[in-house]
């Protein structure tokens, strides 16, 4: 099929975008990658009236690490920022070779050559790599429209499948990603039926260690629920203990019990997601173990 007629325009300015937007925001959509919106157009899912297009825009392509004043280092990302940046190291320390875990699980090198990562964030399918990280790290997003500019956690901005907390004419115009510790080890896996669709589920571990000890666990889960989410439970009984095979396996069993009302496409029943999710998370436990000692 083809996309309904809509009109077109090329900002060439942030505050210009978000005028368009402004104009008619209940039909409006961003085009930056167009990955997702694009094949939705085409199967008429959405009808927007108008694309306003920001590829044409100066400096939406950051990509830097800043100090923030007050709890360290931050990883800011802008809208055109595409998938494809992020497949070798964006930061010489765990989150760079977190990220570029998952970017090479994401689709195929076409798509990771076009698509945004806050393009995806946007489109939040409940099982995406970046959604997944975003709310395991605890990033945080900004909102702008011409009513001014707000900042979200990302846990607050994914509202559920497809569905995030931007209002009508309203844009998502930087992520920021906690820098980790150096002593911070890192784990990114899949299960999806095909290489180039969404996985079925995944899990992300950021696991940092001091004395021997872990001093703090993240585990985010995608798949297990409507949204990505952490595993609170799994986390605790981690932290303040060495992560031995025995804590691992404990954490891994405690993963499998946020598993609650998951996704329904592609089918999989509560016990076998329950399943997965624990073997894939004590797999995912004991590479970040392993990341971290190859470092040390």
């Amino acid at each position: 099929m083809k996309p309904a007629a809509f009109a077109y325009t090329a900002a060439s300015t942030l505050e210009d975008a978000l005028r368009e937007l402004a104009a008619a925001p209940e039909e409006s959509h961003v085009l930056a990658g167009g990955q997702s919106l694009v094949l939705e157009m085409n199967h008429r899912a959405v009808r927007p009236t108008r694309l306003v297009d920001i590829n044409t825009v100066p400096h939406l392509g950051l990509l830097q690490t800043d100090d923030a004043p007050d709890d360290g280092a931050r990883l800011r990302v802008g809208p055109l920022v595409r998938h494809r940046a992020f497949e070798q190291p964006v930061d010489e320390g765990p989150l760079g070779r977190l990220l570029a875990l998952a970017a090479h699980c994401l689709a195929h090198p076409p798509i990771r050559a076009r698509g945004t990562m806050l393009g995806s964030l946007a489109y939040a399918h409940p099982t995406a790599e970046w959604p997944t990280l975003a709310v395991t790290l605890g990033a945080e997003l900004d909102l702008r429209s011409v009513l001014g500019h707000r900042t979200l956690a990302a846990e607050e901005f994914l509202a559920g499948p497809f569905t995030t907390a931007l209002a009508p004419g309203e844009m998502l115009t930087e992520a920021r990603f906690p820098v980790l510790p150096s002593a911070t080890g890192v784990a990114f896996l899949e299960h999806r039926p095909t290489a180039a669709g969404f996985a079925v589920l995944s899990v992300a571990v950021a696991l940092r260690v001091a004395d021997g000890t872990v001093v703090d666990a993240r585990i985010g889960l995608a798949g297990a629920a409507p949204r990505p989410v952490r595993a609170p439970a799994a986390e605790g009984l981690l932290t303040g203990r060495p992560p031995t095979d025995e804590a691992i396996t404990e954490a891994a069993a405690a993963s499998a019990e946020t598993v609650a009302d998951p996704p329904a496409d592609p089918p999989a029943g509560i016990p076998f997601r329950q399943h997965a999710v624990r073997v894939l998370t004590q797999r995912a436990l004991h590479r970040a173990r392993d990341d971290l000692t190859e470092r040390t």
